[in-house]
């Protein structure tokens, strides 16, 4: 993994890494408010040998002698018997233990100098407790030493510096100890994100989509929540994003078997709920637009959802042309004004699979081949039937709708294994439901190249079927993307945009 793609991954998981850090930070602030300041005083001691100055020889034996002494009087002054003498001596009936564990003792090995320091939470007992415990230990130092006659006892320790009055806490720290909270929080929110990409095996890029796959991105449709509302591209402003993505998806599908005079487009994705069926009816929308003739099929014979989204009588429908209750032309019902011609997908049948993989089937595909310039079919999801595998192998090859968030590796790798079982392969894909904050990996803003629309929301009218008279509002223009490296638009389209990314929200089986 190089640089690029740790980046990514702080990109994508900058909210985890952020709550770290804020966590930590917090934690931090927590412990400084409820931690008691501590006061710190010290007293230092000098010890020596008396009568050791007749000589200089004597003098150095001395020196060593006291240096040896320094240290062991250190683990002295933490002893219980010289805390008990300081307690008895400033009157107090605190425990020796708890007292020991206040006091500390250093002692440089090059030095004759010991140092004795006292911590509390009162600065005035934190000044008492050092002093009394550097005046016990300066008599405890002689009783040690010569037990008889202590006014004659080799090693003297005397105060040099008395304990002062601290003024400032010597604990909490807050630079330190904020400081502190925030690294370790700033740490454990990278783990966290880290653990959390590697967890993570839903696609979230174009390279990864491309690579399990083995097929172009066609399109990239962003997250818009206002399309729960209005998922077809007709109720909205020619220059709003969704629809300008259509449009440049509508160009990019162009690309695909550019030798047939008829293009068949076999729409599904691996799982429901990836939006295969708005991004249906959307493109067969954006091709009507454009003057191609087109129908849309739905051959999703399990949970057809074309009349609840294109208000259109399903009980006559593919079903019925399959089992020969009515002909074609009776099944297909014109929708709107853009010359769009659609067949739903008519009673829910028991066997699905067999109508779809039978002559009747083929018959009906040959025939709107002949009849339509473009065919575009709504089919089931790949991994949960076998549905989509046939139609797919009638129509030469299907386009994978790829949900950004939600599809896993695993399930567009099966997809794809799915649809080579059946010899025939994923044609390109298209990504769905990906967040605008995504908008610097996958293309350009739509603003640019639209000076001249207007800043006011801009609205129309379009009439649905089955509402006559009742006129739709588009919303006011909106910000979109549009991804780079793609085909130019092709004739009667906006050439001032390359590959346009839109959204829609409307989960479809």
């Amino acid at each position: 993994m190089d640089l690029r793609e740790y980046l990514r991954v702080l990109r994508r998981q900058w909210v985890v890494v952020l709550v770290g850090l804020l966590l930590g930070t917090a934690v931090g602030v927590v412990i400084i408010l409820r931690a008691t300041p501590l006061y710190s005083s010290t007293a230092r001691l000098f010890v020596s040998t008396p009568g050791s100055d007749s000589a200089n020889a004597q003098m150095y034996q001395g020196g060593l002698f006291s240096q040896q002494r320094v240290t062991s009087y250190a683990d002295l002054i933490k002893g219980s018997t010289v805390a008990e003498r300081v307690l008895e001596r400033i009157g107090s009936d605190e425990s020796p233990a708890a007292l020991v564990n206040q006091i500390t003792a250093t002692a440089d090995p090059d030095s004759v100098i010991l140092q004795i320091t006292v911590t509390d939470p009162s600065p005035a007992r934190a000044q008492l407790l050092a002093q009394s415990t550097a005046e016990v230990f300066t008599q405890y130092v002689g009783e040690l030493e010569s037990a008889d006659d202590p006014s004659r006892s080799p090693i003297r320790a005397n105060i040099v510096d008395d304990a002062g009055l601290p003024t400032n806490p010597v604990s909490p720290k807050p630079m330190i100890t904020i400081g502190l909270g925030a690294v370790i929080g700033l740490l454990l929110g990278l783990a966290a994100a880290w653990l959390r990409e590697t967890l993570d095996t839903t696609l979230k890029s174009i390279e990864e989509i491309q690579r399990i796959t083995g097929a172009a991105l066609l399109g990239s449709i962003f997250f818009d929540p206002a399309a729960v509302k209005k998922p077809l591209i007709t109720g909205l402003s020619p220059h709003a994003p969704r629809v300008e993505s259509f449009r440049v998806l509508r160009t990019n599908l162009q690309f695909l078997d550019v030798d047939q005079t008829s293009k068949t487009y076999a729409i599904t994705s691996p799982m429901p709920g990836d939006g295969k069926t708005t991004t249906s009816i959307n493109i067969a929308l954006a091709l009507a637009e454009s003057g191609s003739r087109t129908i849309l099929i739905e051959t999703d014979l399990r949970r057809p959802k074309f009349g609840e989204y294109l208000n259109l009588e399903s009980t006559v429908g593919l079903t019925t042309v399959l089992i020969g209750g009515a002909q074609l032309s009776d099944a297909i019902q014109p929708w709107g004004r853009t010359g769009l011609d659609v067949i739903a997908s008519g009673v829910l049948p028991p066997n699905p699979a067999e109508l779809l993989q039978s002559k009747a089937m083929a018959a009906v595909l040959e025939q709107v081949r002949r009849d339509y310039d473009a065919v575009v079919i709504d089919a089931p999801p790949v991994l949960p039937v076998t549905d989509a595998a046939l139609i797919a192998a009638q129509t030469g090859g299907a386009i994978l709708v790829v949900r950004h968030g939600k599809t896993t590796r695993d399930q567009a790798a099966q997809a794809r294994q799915r649809l080579d079982s059946v010899g025939t392969q994923v044609l390109g894909t298209i990504f769905n439901f990906v967040p605008q904050r995504a908008s610097s990996t996958y293309g350009y803003g739509y603003g640019y190249g639209y000076g001249y629309a207007p800043t006011t929301p801009v609205s129309g009218e379009v009439l649905l079927p089955g509402e006559p008279g009742d006129a739709v509002t588009s919303p006011p223009v909106e910000t979109a993307q549009v991804s780079a490296d793609q085909p130019a638009a092709g004739p009667g389209e906006d050439r001032r945009n390359g590959h346009a990314s839109g959204s829609l929200s409307r989960a479809q089986t």
